[in-house]
């Protein structure tokens, strides 16, 4: 704003008269911020011959500093400058307080924080442990187990005496209070989900209940269907657990006012309801999987939850099949195995394999008709060397050994065996199957291994940082960082072009790292993924460099 005097021409000579003029002499006008309207003050009886501050006709417009300037002016373009800034950087809300860095705990109060924790009083059991809450349950906590715990163990099949009464060496001994934080998703008008302790634990468990389920499925589905590819499993798992679908669970399992307490589940628009029964779900089973196993998972799947992977709802769309013409194995040829079949299955004594059925589901009897080509012959030493296989094993028997060490090294070039090879002559000579158990096995592993790292990190961070770990192109590049990459076999129509493409090459590397991670599994045992994981191919980036 600014402000303009105007004068009669003949009173511009004399300096007293700038302020004070006659009615019929002078206009005096100056912008102001009181009022955008001009207002007059009238003096009765003026004297013209004698002008004084009492017969001034006062005059107040407002005016725009910028509206008399040039279009190319500076001060103009400084002024749209700005208020553009305003429009597209608006100024940033300072971050609620509990994001704010606060001191860190002096060592003392550090270390006493943890020793008290529950999270490091299973020495037994490092993954159950770091999963429990951070500190002890209080009185809001007991309340709610008291009041809603025998509802839930009573829906999900499981005995109503309270679980502390177990033994130590017994991991369902932890069984009630992971079952209490299970349930605790974030409701904004409950302080008691709020607590720390409450909302850390039950984010860290729905962050390992979620790769559970996928490990489950996938060893559920490589089984029950040993002819399909991964695509029409991956939909069929989407189909039973995909966020959409699990309400249905829920209410069946008649679980619903657990999860929902103060409202109707059917009421509630689908961003308010679905979110909170996934963390739920997950947290759910990541509970059961850390004190009765895997098989206690297909129990409440298809037994509580009453999930029927037959369903019309549950199918893959339709597509085009290639013909199989291969074999399967003997105990798949003519019958789909069932939840119980998984459950009551126990490998014989002397097994080639720590999971023999699943290893026959992903590597098909046909695989020997290349044993002792070329690949088998130059290449298969140096996969073998590059990986540490195989590993020693105390077999009573010396041929159980060199026939598991043979159909190890089939496994090995099936796992680098490119779709482009054989697959629409014969859809199961390639590594997909192997990748898909293996993508499974790897992010489970890795979660686990996150849980028992960072013992104080909430769910969300976990996840962010699992799957910055995992991206496929850094899985593809640890392959490639030990020249394994060298040994793909492609189908002579694309060798050239998948050789010297960069972008067609690494998504190949990514899926044999993982069908390597895959093959593993079955062959050896989850400790197994975690030393291809962590010793050989360094997924952390955490061993010394060679220089």
């Amino acid at each position: 704003m600014g402000f303009q005097i105007l004068t009669h021409p003949s009173l511009q000579t004399d300096p007293k008269h700038l302020l004070f003029s006659s009615p019929s002499n002078m206009d005096l006008s100056f912008s102001s911020s009181i009022s955008p309207s001009p207002f007059k003050t009238h003096i009765k009886n003026p004297k013209p011959h004698r002008p004084t501050s009492r017969n001034l006709i006062i005059s107040s417009v407002a005016i725009d500093p910028n509206e008399n300037l040039p279009q190319n002016s500076p001060q103009r373009l400084l002024k749209e400058l700005s208020e553009r800034k305003k429009a597209a950087f608006p100024k940033k809300k300072p971050p609620p307080r509990r994001f704010i860095l606060k001191p860190p705990l002096d060592d003392a109060k550090l270390a006493e924080r943890f020793l008290n924790s529950p999270q490091l009083s299973l020495k037994s059991f490092p993954l159950l442990s770091s999963c429990l809450p951070s500190s002890k349950l209080n009185n809001a906590d007991l309340t709610w187990m008291d009041e809603y715990l025998l509802e839930a163990k009573q829906a999900l099949g499981y005995p109503l005496e309270p679980s502390d009464q177990l033994p130590d060496d017994n991991p369902a001994k932890q069984f009630d209070s992971l079952l209490y934080l299970a349930f605790q998703h974030l409701m904004p008008r409950v302080e008691r989900t709020n607590a720390r302790h409450v909302r850390n634990g039950h984010s860290r468990l729905w962050f390992l209940g979620q790769y559970v389920l996928e490990m489950a499925f996938a060893e559920f589905f490589l089984q029950r269907y040993p002819r399909e590819s991964p695509g029409p499993m991956r939909e069929r798992v989407f189909n039973l657990i995909g966020k959409r679908f699990m309400p249905r669970w829920i209410k069946a399992a008649s679980l619903q006012n657990l999860v929902f307490p103060y409202d109707d589940m059917d009421r509630l628009v689908r961003k308010d309801r679905e979110p909170p029964v996934k963390s739920v779900f997950w947290a759910l089973f990541g509970a059961i999987y850390l004190c009765f196993g895997m098989p206690e998972v297909y129990r409440v799947l298809f037994e509580v939850f009453e999930m029927d992977p037959e369903d019309e709802s549950c199918q893959p769309k339709m597509r085009r099949q290639l013909e199989d013409v291969d074999y399967v194995s003997v105990e798949f040829e003519g019958r789909q195995l069932s939840w119980q079949d998984l459950i009551a299955y126990r490998p014989p004594q002397d097994a080639l394999f720590a999971h023999p059925r699943l290893f026959r589901a992903c590597v098909p009897p046909g695989m020997h008709r290349f044993r002792g080509n070329i690949w088998d012959y130059e290449n298969r030493p140096k996969v073998m060397r590059a990986v540490g296989y195989p590993l020693p094993m105390n077999d009573r028997i010396p041929e159980i050994t060199e026939a598991r060490n043979i159909e190890l090294g089939l496994g090995l070039q099936l796992c680098f065996m490119h779709p482009s090879k054989h697959k629409f002559e014969h859809p199961r000579f390639c590594y997909e199957r192997l990748e898909y158990v293996g993508q499974k096995i790897q992010d489970l592993v890795m979660a686990e291994r996150l849980l028992m790292k960072h013992l104080d990190a909430p769910g969300r961070w976990l996840q962010e940082r699992h799957r910055r770990l995992l991206l496929n192109k850094f899985c593809g590049r640890y392959l490639r960082d030990k020249h394994l990459h060298h040994y793909i076999i492609y189908g002579e129509s694309v060798q050239d072009s998948y050789e010297h493409n960069r972008r067609l090459r690494n998504p190949s590397t990514t899926s044999v790292q993982q069908a390597i991670h895959g093959l593993s599994y079955t062959v050896y045992g989850k400790p197994d993924v975690r030393r291809l994981m962590f010793e050989v191919f360094d997924f952390e980036q955490i061993q010394p460099k060679e220089v």
